[in-house]
């Protein structure tokens, strides 16, 4: 699975489908503005959600959730890249971040 920072991520989110696989309570304290959010413990019975057509950059806190979400999605065929750092390096880099449930 490939990985990149989150500052790479900064550069391109904008443009790819981000993944937010935190639990519900983190995503509305803080996520990346465009972040779907789908748990990880979701990731299994929600995947259909997602578009094969597209590389799925996977986002949690610090890169472990994300991780273990990338290795299930690439099972079923998709297409993914995992942040490392994270959420938790976005908010040390400063970056604003969204509240609440909208991506």
């Amino acid at each position: 699975m490939l990985e990149i920072s989150a500052l790479e991520l900064l550069a391109i989110y904008r443009n790819v489908s981000v993944v937010d696989v935190r639990e519900s309570d983190e995503y509305v304290a803080g996520h990346i503005s465009g972040a779907v959010h789908i748990p990880l413990s979701t990731i299994p019975v929600r995947h259909s959600e997602l578009d094969k057509t597209q590389t799925q950059y996977l986002i949690c806190e610090a890169g472990g959730r994300s991780a273990q979400a990338g290795m299930f999605l690439e099972s079923q065929g998709f297409d993914v890249v995992n942040i490392a750092g994270g959420t938790g390096a976005l908010r040390m880099m400063g970056t604003p971040l969204n509240t609440g449930d909208q991506p």
